[in-house]
């Protein structure tokens, strides 16, 4: 008697509760309803730019398979005629000794470019002036038009001739002719220069300013200062716009008597220095200074002295010049570069006095007022060096020595597979008997290993004749395996008991 089965269904819920997640919730046609699959999940398909493309997964593989060992097998300098091997052994240690001069002197040079080395210019600034429409430039003038204009000009001397940096032919022919053109005024002046790129007269400066002196008949708009400020930079830019900096600047204004103007040049300097207390400035034997180059001052006078603690490296005890500083008896050293904003200041600006002369005895021999002023440049060397590591040949090079370093590594496996055969070659040529039969006992141990029958790190194992072997003295009547037996009749016990 076949009985009809009832489909059990979770929870005793009825059947009408039990539904699958991807059946339709409309009702079902007249036709019954149609059995709908469930879904599966499906590697998304690969485009067709992406079908031509190597698996990550491979070249790993592949990097893994590839030969690394470029030492050469021991022993095959006794079966190679000639002197290779040796010469081989020869360049490799000089390679070595060449890759660990490179990699060295590269950690320097960077090294070196992360730090911030400036080099002091001078920087030589004309001052001139010409009048136009004065009294006694012509009775035809316009009484009461007269004018003046003042040109204000910067340049670089070229006194940064460092023996260590090299200069090119041209420049070095180019370089007494630019020092000859840059004592003329400032008109001759902007026919000088060399074709190497020179920082411009506002690039050294963030503000200038020119106050006038006011004199008691003088309007108002005559006299009001005169204002520039260097222009923010753009997003993601490192320097100013081409058009943004000049080497002259120039204004004009209605005046018939003499003028004393001030002209005021705020320094534009990364990492700006600062202008230090009396007191920090006797530690350091300097008067302006960059915050890190206080803290590294400062380190460097502590270490000097000894003034660390045995125990705590971190504390310092402070003498007589720190205290004077700090007002404290011991401090921790990264507490330093906190404590040393009270005495250091923002850097006065450079004033330049300068009178505007209108009068007929000046301007029959107009001479330009001349300043010279030290400003802080990179280092010419540091760009040779950020060439030198950002140079794309290097990287060409590396890839080409990687290929190379792949064709010897090959070229090795092979002479390490030559010189497996030729000593197989070379036994079996000297006892074919003996040869063979260790070979045979070598080739079953691998078998064994495969099938899983060799013996247990040469104890016999499970299928040694000690272990087929029973009653006293067997390998079954030592404390290790009756320890063993024990251990494994207490764990059906222990599972039970849980």
């Amino acid at each position: 008697m076949n009985a009809t089965m009832q489909p059990n269904y979770a929870r005793g819920y009825p059947p009408t509760a039990q539904r699958s997640p991807a059946t339709s919730r409309r009702p079902p046609g007249p036709g019954g309803a149609m059995p709908v699959p469930m879904p599966q999940h499906v590697n998304a398909p690969f485009m067709p730019a992406q079908r031509g493309l190597p698996h990550p997964n491979d070249a790993a593989l592949r990097r893994s398979r590839k030969p690394t060992d470029k030492n050469m097998p021991d022993g095959i300098e006794d079966v190679v005629i000639g002197e290779g091997v040796d010469q081989y052994k020869s360049l490799r240690d000089l390679e070595k000794r060449l890759d660990a001069a490179i990699v060295r002197k590269r950690l320097d040079i960077q090294d070196s470019i992360s730090k911030t080395v400036k080099k002091y210019r001078t920087m030589r600034i004309w001052i001139t002036n010409t009048v136009e429409n004065q009294p006694w430039q012509g009775a035809g003038s316009n009484p009461g038009s007269g004018r003046y204009n003042v040109r204000i000009e910067g340049r670089l001397l070229d006194d940064d001739s460092d023996p260590t940096v090299p200069e090119d032919e041209e420049d070095s022919r180019q370089s007494g002719d630019d020092a000859m053109d840059q004592d003329k005024d400032g008109d001759d002046a902007n026919k000088s220069g060399t074709k190497k790129p020179s920082q411009r007269f506002s690039h050294f400066f963030k503000n200038i300013t020119i106050d006038f002196d006011k004199p008691a008949n003088a309007m108002p708009d005559e006299v009001k200062p005169i204002h520039w400020s260097k222009p923010q930079l753009p997003p993601n830019a490192t320097s100013s716009p081409p058009g943004a900096e000049f080497d002259s600047l120039q204004f004009s204004r209605a005046s018939q008597e003499n003028l004393n103007v001030t002209i005021s040049l705020v320094r534009d300097e990364t990492p700006e220095r600062y202008k230090l207390s009396k007191e920090l400035a006797e530690v350091l034997d300097v008067e302006e200074e960059t915050r890190s180059g206080i803290v590294l001052g400062i380190w460097d006078y502590i270490r000097a002295m000894e003034l660390q603690e045995d125990e705590e490296k971190r504390q310092v005890r402070c003498d007589h010049r720190l205290r004077s500083i700090f007002g404290r008896e011991q401090m921790f050293f990264p507490q330093i570069p906190e404590m040393i904003g009270p005495h250091t200041s923002p850097m006065e600006p450079i004033k330049l006095p300068y009178t505007i002369r209108v009068d007929e005895d000046f301007h029959k021999d107009p001479t330009p007022t001349i300043y010279d002023i030290r400003v802080a440049v990179e280092d010419p060397l540091r760009q040779k060096m950020m060439a030198l590591t950002q140079n794309p040949q290097y990287t060409s090079g590396l890839r080409q020595i990687a290929s190379l370093d792949d064709q010897v590594s090959l070229i090795v496996q092979a002479l390490t597979h030559s010189r497996a055969r030729h000593s197989f070659y070379t036994a079996l040529s000297k006892d074919p008997a003996t040869f063979l039969k260790r070979w045979v006992n070598s080739q079953r141990r691998d078998l064994e290993t495969i099938l899983g029958d060799a013996s247990f790190a040469g104890s016999g194992g499970g299928a040694g004749l000690e272990f087929r072997r029973g009653g006293a003295n067997s390998a079954w009547d030592t404390p290790v395996a009756r320890e063993a037996v024990r251990y494994m009749l207490a764990k059906p016990e222990a599972s039970g008991a849980r």
